[in-house]
Order: C-alpha cells, then sequence, then structure tokens
C-alpha cells in the first residue's frame, strides 16, 4: 500500500501531561506529520476506542491514515487505516490475513532477521530501533544507531522507518541512512508547539544534500 512514511506520530498522552491529546495531534498535523499511531497501553476497551474515533475523524480532515498499536479489535471497529504490532503480538501473518490487503500492517524490529520475517510475512513497512537510545520506552535493546538501521533497510525490499531518540539534532543523520521515515513521540509531543517542530522536521527531512 503506498503511504507517506516520512513524518509518522506515535502518540503517548503521558508525554502531555495536562494538555490535550487531540489539539496536540492536530497541531502536529497542521506542521505535517504524514501518519498517526494510536498507542495506549493502560486504558480501557472502551476509552480506546472511543479516542480511536476521535483521532480517526481528526486524521481524515487531513488525509493521513490513522493506525492502531497492538490492538486488531480496535483497529477493525473504527475502520482504522491499519495498525502496528511488535513480536510479542498476534502473529504477523494472522493479523494480515485478517485484515486483508488494503490496510496498513507495520511490524517492530530491531535486527535484519527480524526484518527479513516481517517482510516476508506481509507487513507492508518496518519500525526499525531504537535509533538512539530513548526514555519514551523501557527497551534493554542496544540501540542501532545509523549503520544498524541503513543495515535493515538494505535487508529488504519494503519501507522502514527509524524510532527512537529521533528529533531535530539527528533527523538529518537517519535520512541519510536510507530510511523511509521517521517515528517520533516525545519529540513532538514533548514539545508546546508541536505545529512548529513538526514543521522543522517535515523541512528538515525534505531537505536536498
Amino acid at each position: 500500500m503506498n503511504c507517506d512514511y516520512s513524518l509518522y506520530l506515535v502518540t503517548d498522552r503521558a508525554i502531555l501531561g495536562d494538555r490535550d491529546l487531540y489539539q496536540a495531534v492536530e497541531a502536529a498535523l497542521r506542521g505535517g506529520v504524514t501518519l498517526v499511531q494510536l498507542r495506549e497501553k493502560q486504558i480501557s476497551s472502551r476509552d480506546f476506542y472511543q479516542i480511536a474515533l476521535t483521532l480517526k475523524d481528526l486524521t481524515s480532515k487531513y488525509d493521513v491514515p490513522l493506525l492502531i498499536n497492538d490492538r486488531l479489535d480496535i483497529a477493525m471497529a473504527v475502520d482504522a487505516g491499519g495498525i502496528h504490532i511488535g513480536r510479542e503480538d498476534l502473529p504477523l501473518k494472522v493479523v494480515r490475513n485478517i485484515l486483508g490487503p488494503q490496510k496498513i500492517v507495520g511490524y517492530s524490529v530491531s535486527n535484519i532477521d527480524e526484518a527479513v520475517y516481517g517482510e516476508r510475512n506481509g507487513a507492508d513497512y518496518l519500525g526499525a530501533g531504537p535509533v538512539y537510545t530513548t526514555t519514551t520506552k523501557a527497551v534493554t535493546i542496544e540501540p542501532l544507531g545509523v549503520e544498524g538501521l541503513r543495515s535493515i533497510k538494505k535487508s529488504v525490499s519494503i519501507p522502514v522507518v527509524g524510532i527512537g531518540g529521533i528529533n531535530l539534532n539527528n533527523v538529518r543523520e537517519v535520512k541519510k541512512s536510507g530510511a523511509d521515515g521517521v517515528s517520533i513521540i516525545s519529540g513532538i509531543l514533548g514539545s508546546f508547539d508541536p505545529a512548529r517542530t513538526s514543521r522543522k522536521l517535515c523541512d528538515a527531512w525534505q531537505k536536498k544534500g
């Protein structure tokens, strides 16, 4: 499926504090975010569903796909653009068979073997990381670095999105790895002006050279 992975926002309400999720996401969309993933780990299915419905309406206004993290039932219930899963979720091939070819299926990887598995089993794109040290998620994996990301990109033919510790200071280095985009959480939502930050990230990504 054709999709612009260049600036991929993943939500995390903990980073927002008292700020409103929908306002922050809309600001990021105004700034140029091209894909949004709703990630919720600590709420009820009903609340997850309601947030997903509202976000889907919001992202649709900007013609940007909404992906759901992990939860196949929520993705199907709101007719989201697709889903992003990891190794501990439902098997990738099962998810692809249930959703069919029209939905986006993303898969988290941290090495070449996982990347090759993801491509062979139906992923549309790979979220590869962490590229740099990150405090957003509790991970025990050594950062890939730009060279590790480049190696993963060379091992597959589907799009690869770098995730983990990416911000305005290093986004150009990630671009040089050959990655198709960057997935960012705190680098956008941790900003008090998500629209401006997203715009700067877009400009940095699109800059030639």
